[in-house]
């Protein structure tokens, strides 16, 4: 028989079969694109609401951006006309504080603008699917996951004054007081004023304070550009020329003065009426709704909101500070540690357990170098065993 000595494997000196790794897809560009499709997300490439976003999440705006264009244009439109037609004359018949005061308002208007079109309004996360699922099963105790239940609410209490939170179906979570979901931007702003085509964005807590800014510097720079080439004109027209003469002089000024006529009466009444809500500290949505007026039909409601001072609620509606964004749109999406280790795995080759490898007649396939098995000795005469025994 052939000798074959006995000794203990071990199963990490077997050669494994090497996994040969797949071939890197590359681009046209000769980039390696497995590399671009594990670069780590910014929240806001995955962000569910209707919004665009702008210089890597920097910048917010909405996807209907309404006729912002169209405010920007007249505003500048009408400007540059005032400081082209207008100011020359002016500063040389009347003072040269015109054009100053003119260029403040000019710029103070188109920041406040920007400010209000580009900033984030208040907007809330959804709820994460946990959580979702988490506050279904505190509301929806049918147990049929098809089955679509009535608006349902909780009640708070705000200032001895009884508040109702909304479910909202599209973001899972009971909105908090003075949020309103915008169908326009599909997101719950806190402190949900309107949304306003104007601006293409909408207006909350974040951002109505650029808003209301924003209208009553134009407010002053409409009135202050049409007084001015109200101005202009009648002095052009004076010694009998006439209006028809001033307006041949100064054709731009004509634009102007439609443009301001036209417009001044709606943005005064826009100022004045926010002022008003500003005062009492309410929002568009409120007072439409009626929620603390008696409209709605609720009796004896009050504002659980106000100060009871106007000075008071002015200085916590614009004063206030600024509190922070909520949707991290900037931030890193969490990384996967499933999806890094998930890779190819290998299959290593069943082994025998460490105990079947040290009995010597248990694995002497294993024991052997893996070789088949030698055939069986046959049996030696009774007189071979006892001479060899002697």
């Amino acid at each position: 028989m052939k000798n074959c000595e006995y000794q203990q494997i071990d199963p990490q000196a077997l050669s494994t079969p090497t996994p040969t790794p797949p071939p890197h897809p590359v681009t046209e560009n000769g980039h390696d694109k497995e590399k671009e499709v594990k670069r780590p997300k910014r929240k806001w490439e995955v962000f569910p609401g209707k919004n665009r976003f702008y210089c890597d999440g920097r910048i917010i705006v909405a996807r209907q951006s309404g006729v912002l264009p169209l405010t920007l244009g007249l505003i500048l439109v009408t400007s540059g006309l005032f400081f082209i037609f207008d100011c020359p004359f002016l500063v040389k018949h009347l003072t040269s504080c015109i054009p100053v005061i003119g260029g403040v308002l000019f710029v103070f208007v188109v920041i406040t603008l920007l400010q209000t079109s580009l900033t984030d309004p208040g907007i809330l996360p959804r709820a994460t699917p946990d959580e979702a699922a988490d506050i279904e099963k505190q509301i929806d105790n049918t147990g049929n996951t098809t089955y679509r239940p009535p608006p349902r609410t909780k009640e708070v209490l705000i200032n001895q004054q009884v508040v109702k939170l909304k479910y909202c179906f599209t973001c899972k979570m009971f909105r908090p007081p003075r949020t309103s979901h915008c169908s326009l931007c599909d997101n719950c702003v806190e402190r949900f004023d309107h949304h306003c085509p104007w601006v293409g964005n909408c207006v909350g807590k974040r951002n109505y304070r650029f808003f209301y800014t924003f209208i009553v510097s134009l407010s002053f720079l409409t009135a202050f550009i049409f007084g001015c080439v109200t101005t202009h004109l009648a002095l052009r027209a004076q010694g009998g020329k006439g209006l028809v003469f001033a307006l041949q002089e100064s054709p731009g000024s004509a634009v102007e003065l439609v443009i301001c006529f036209f417009s001044v009466w709606s943005i005064l009444g826009l100022s004045g009426f926010h002022t008003y809500l500003v005062a009492s500290n309410l929002t568009t949505n409120e007072d439409i709704k009626g929620s603390w007026s008696g409209k709605s039909g609720a009796e004896d409601t009050t504002n659980p909101y106000s100060h009871k001072n106007i000075f008071i609620n002015c200085c916590s509606v614009l004063c206030g500070p600024m509190p922070p964004s909520l949707i991290d749109r900037r931030g890193f999406l969490p990384t996967e540690d499933s999806a890094q280790t998930g890779g190819a795995e290998i299959e290593l080759p069943t082994l025998a357990t460490k105990n079947e490898i040290n009995v010597v007649g248990g694995s002497s396939q294993l024991a052997c170098g893996l070789q088949e098995p030698p055939p069986p000795v046959p049996a030696l005469p009774n007189s071979h065993q006892n001479s060899s025994s002697a």
